[in-house]
């Protein structure tokens, strides 16, 4: 820890240079708390950083605070724990309720990607070990401490922080911390027109920001993606094709159910089975619509209302693995939404298994697509792709549809610095890959007139 005990630093253990593994180490008097704890995903030499030790003693952290519920922000936790962290893990009811889903889930399909590699040996490492197991995972979950938006809390000596609304995802929120300094980290921003969540709140008063840059180099045209999807269902189901839609399952599939029912009310989506593969993506929807049913501010008032608003009565849950199997093994015209949504693991492989070498088929790829990830080796036009171990040739149809993010895109994020009350010390920009965080930063000196600054991995500041 620095022996400067009488300044407040902030320092880069995640997301500085690249879209995953956010870690913010923040410290006063040697007082020291976490903002997110996630996981470095996409290209190896990033997922190997999961294996390093942090820099810093686990046990003398004072506590963490999340942004929201995706692996890429919490999904360290309980590796962290394993370190010796025993402090409290504050975040919001609904974000608790998302990574009691996807922290267990996480650990049980590296155990069963370790036990993959060690059956048929495709891995360096003999024998192959998972980062933490799914019973690992369980026991982090009782760190977690509800924090509701809007409620200040001090986690630490000096340490004060506040939660306001992200409308990214359920529970999604900005984190503002004041420890002298006052610095508002932003996150995963939502957008303003998100479908079901409320748009993300303004900064306030704040001395620093902290933005993340996932489409700081873009913007979303999305005027015509509802019916770009149409289309695409209309063209595969024509050729008697299958749709396989990986998708995140936190927030993705529910946001996809969403427009699908509002095409099946249009009378426009197809009369064909709608499949959910994936018990992460099902149990996240039942969180949404608990969530929903007592109200939750976060949900927009229309949303509130709707007795319907995922798709139901259309939809066919998918549980179990032979099930699973079933859906693609059937010759029948459908559509198929499966975890993940990078096609980085989980059910959604061994339907591309079967699917991709099929010119009848589709696959829609709806998110953000990270470097060294095969949805972006298949965004990227790849006429094969390894899927355990073995090469898949690609024959079916690839559609991007990055539209359907719920991440801000460059003038979204910008329209957000700009609801700070003054212009802050400095804006740092993380959470984007090199060119992104790049062009938003370009975007914030030139446009604001505000001090931007693109950290480097590891590298602390003071405040």
């Amino acid at each position: 820890m620095s022996a400067h005990h009488d300044r407040a630093t902030l320092q880069f253990l995640g997301a500085a240079g690249t879209v995953t593994g956010s870690k913010f180490l923040l410290e006063r008097d040697g007082a020291c708390i976490l903002v997110d704890c996630g996981l470095f995903q996409g290209l190896k030499p990033l997922r190997l950083r999961n294996r390093e030790p942090l820099p810093l003693d686990a046990a003398s952290l004072a506590a963490v605070v999340l942004t929201h519920g995706h692996l890429d922000h919490c999904g360290y936790l309980p590796r962290l724990r394993n370190d010796g962290f025993e402090g409290p893990v504050h975040a919001t009811p609904g974000t608790i309720a998302l990574a009691s889903i996807v922290l267990p889930d996480s650990g049980y399909l590296q155990e069963e990607e370790a036990a993959h590699a060690n059956r048929f040996g495709w891995s360096r490492h003999r024998p192959a070990l998972p980062l933490y197991t799914e019973a690992d995972a369980r026991d982090a979950l009782e760190l977690l401490t509800p924090l509701p938006f809007h409620e200040r809390r001090e986690v630490a000596p000096g340490i004060v922080v506040e939660l306001a609304r992200a409308g990214h995802i359920l529970g999604s929120s900005t984190v503002r911390v004041e420890l002298g300094p006052s610095v508002t980290f932003s996150g995963d921003l939502g957008r303003p027109n998100h479908p079901l969540l409320r748009a993300p709140e303004p900064i306030g008063d704040s001395d620093w920001v902290v933005i993340e840059s996932t489409y700081g180099d873009r913007r979303h045209d999305d005027a015509h993606a509802v019916e770009v999807l149409r289309d695409v269902i209309d063209r595969t189901v024509a050729r008697r094709g299958t749709v396989i839609i990986p998708a995140f399952a936190v927030d993705r599939t529910e946001v996809l159910l969403h427009h699908l029912g509002h095409l099946h009310d249009r009378g426009d989506l197809p009369d064909v089975p709608v499949y959910v593969d994936s018990p992460m993506a099902l149990a996240a929807m039942r969180a949404y619509r608990a969530a929903i049913a007592a109200g939750a501010t976060e949900f927009r008032q229309a949303v509130l209302d709707d007795p319907t608003p995922f798709l139901d009565g259309r939809v066919v849950e998918v549980h179990d693995p032979e099930h699973s199997k079933r859906v693609t093994a059937s010759d029948e015209p459908k559509i198929v939404i499966s975890a993940s949504g990078m096609a980085a693991g989980g059910r959604v492989l061994h339907h591309m298994t079967r699917c991709l070498p099929d010119p009848a088929n589709t696959l829609v790829l709806v998110g953000y697509q990270p470097e060294g990830t095969r949805g972006r080796a298949l965004v990227d036009g790849a006429s094969e792709v390894k899927i355990h171990g073995r090469y898949v040739r690609v024959r079916a149809e690839i559609v991007d549809l990055p539209v359907f993010s719920v991440h801000a895109d460059a003038d979204e994020l910008l329209g957000w610095l700009a609801t700070a009350d003054r212009r802050p010390r400095g804006v740092f920009v993380v959470h984007g890959e090199p060119d992104a965080a790049r062009c938003l930063h370009d975007r914030i000196e030139d446009e604001l007139d505000w001090t931007a600054i693109v950290p480097e991995h590891g590298e602390r500041v003071r405040l």
